[in-house]
């Protein structure tokens, strides 16, 4: 057996049928992690200049379409809803799913809408003020929808932030904008932890941010393993979070009451 760890090289071993038939050589093509290197979003900055954070390559396009491009995008999203209906083995002319294809795109658009959402405008809206408290702030229990980008089928649960100011505080109801804008993409859970801490770290430039998430995958729960009652927790600790004694404050403080 050959071993490579240079891109693109593939590793091959031979396997013998019961029939004694002549060796077969099985070639087993080399992993992402060996084609590529890991390219981090996190060291992109989480707030750009116009606003946005981490925008995808259709951010700025969706953000300025006119009614009439959108209902555009909702056609063309709901033409090849219609084609995977019909690969499915479905009748799309039937009844209930003659508006199907419609209606999906347009929920795809909602799931999706944190690509296009400003972080300035449309989560901050001018909310973060100055004041002389430098004790902890947690924000627990906040709802999340949002779509495994593997799949692109639901997980869902729940988000606790919490932060140690540092001479500036944010209104509470926008620590659940920031999930929640976070959380309308398609994502992985470990890197909504991570995008919800950076972005509260840029903006408060607080002592320290935290950030647990608990959620189920309907990736494990409906298909595959289909282990129901599964939950997940991923964690992002930044600043002082980073120490046990904080840590251990903050995470005493969330199991209280449960």
């Amino acid at each position: 057996m050959k071993h490579s760890h240079l891109a693109h090289e593939v590793e091959t071993t031979t396997k013998k049928s019961p029939e004694s038939s002549p060796e077969e050589e099985i070639v087993r093509n080399a992993t992402p992690l060996n084609i590529k290197p890991a390219t981090p979003y996190t060291l992109k900055a989480p707030v750009e200049a116009d606003g946005f954070s981490w925008p995808s390559v259709g951010t700025h396009k969706r953000a300025d379409e006119t009614t009439e491009e959108e209902q555009q995008r909702v056609d063309r999203i709901a033409s090849a809803v219609k084609t995977i209906l019909e690969e499915v083995g479905e009748d799309v002319t039937r009844e209930g799913l003659l508006d199907t294809p419609q209606r999906y795109a347009k929920a795809m658009l909602y799931f999706t809408k944190g690509y296009h959402t400003n972080i300035r405008d449309d989560v901050l809206k001018n909310a973060v003020f100055e004041e002389d408290h430098d004790e902890m702030v947690i924000v627990r229990d906040i709802e999340i929808y949002s779509l495994c980008e593997h799949h692109l089928v639901p997980f869902y649960g729940k988000v606790h932030i919490g932060y140690i100011p540092n001479k500036k505080v944010i209104g509470l109801s926008k620590l659940a904008r920031l999930a929640e804008m976070y959380a309308r993409r398609l994502q992985v859970q470990e890197r909504l932890s991570k995008q919800i801490a950076m972005a509260l770290q840029a903006i408060l430039k607080p002592l320290g941010v935290a950030v647990v998430i608990e959620a189920t995958h309907m990736c494990m729960v409906s298909r595959g393993v289909q282990k129901t009652g599964s939950l997940t927790q991923t964690s992002s600790m930044l600043g002082v979070f980073r120490a046990h004694k904080t840590r251990e404050e903050f995470l005493t403080l969330l199991n209280r009451q449960r």
